[in-house]
């Protein structure tokens, strides 16, 4: 899927409203390297500041199983693909999706964001969705394209997806 801006005829950074790519966290390998999901989501995040699509990029996810954060992993990989120092920033403490998303609150009110794009995989767009709004975001998501993952792991990350949207869905405070 490819965000587009809903502006008529300029990109989002030629505007008042300042927008950020929220790219949620996902797992770090060994040797601090990106899992392959986490990987795209980071390419996705700097394509969108390269395309004009928005003002600065917020990576987001503390350390997991393995250092650094996630949020690091993000910021290394969006400066090597040319986002400038001064338009990354992390959110290195969050755990889990809302996490992700209530965590980077005061860095969003903190640069004047009026807008988020969240980028995440597909699959997990609407969870995601659901807590911005919960949150009183305005948001729209991008997914990178699932490249080199099998068929069977997506299917696999789908269906992980529905009993855990059911809770963010009854947990009306979100999940902690």
């Amino acid at each position: 899927m490819i965000w587009r801006s809903a502006e008529p005829s300029s990109s989002p950074r030629a505007t008042e409203a300042r927008v950020a790519a929220l790219v949620l966290g996902a797992a770090v390998w060994p040797g601090g390297r990106p899992s392959p999901t986490l990987d795209r989501r980071a390419r996705k995040g700097a394509e969108l500041w390269r395309d004009g699509h928005v003002h600065v990029v917020i990576g987001c996810g503390g350390v997991g199983a393995l250092p650094p954060s996630e949020a690091e992993v993000i910021r290394r990989i969006c400066a090597s693909e040319g986002v400038p120092e001064p338009a990354l920033r992390c959110e290195p403490v969050s755990t889990s999706t809302y996490q992700n998303i209530a965590f980077a609150l005061p860095l969003l009110h903190a640069e004047g964001i009026a807008r988020v794009v969240i980028v995440t995989d597909a699959y997990h767009a609407p969870r995601a969705a659901l807590v911005a709004r919960r949150l009183g975001l305005a948001y729209t998501t991008a997914a990178p394209a699932p490249e080199g993952t099998p068929g069977w792991k997506r299917l696999r990350s789908a269906l992980r997806e529905v009993p855990a949207f059911l809770y963010y869905l009854i947990r009306p405070g979100g999940p902690g």
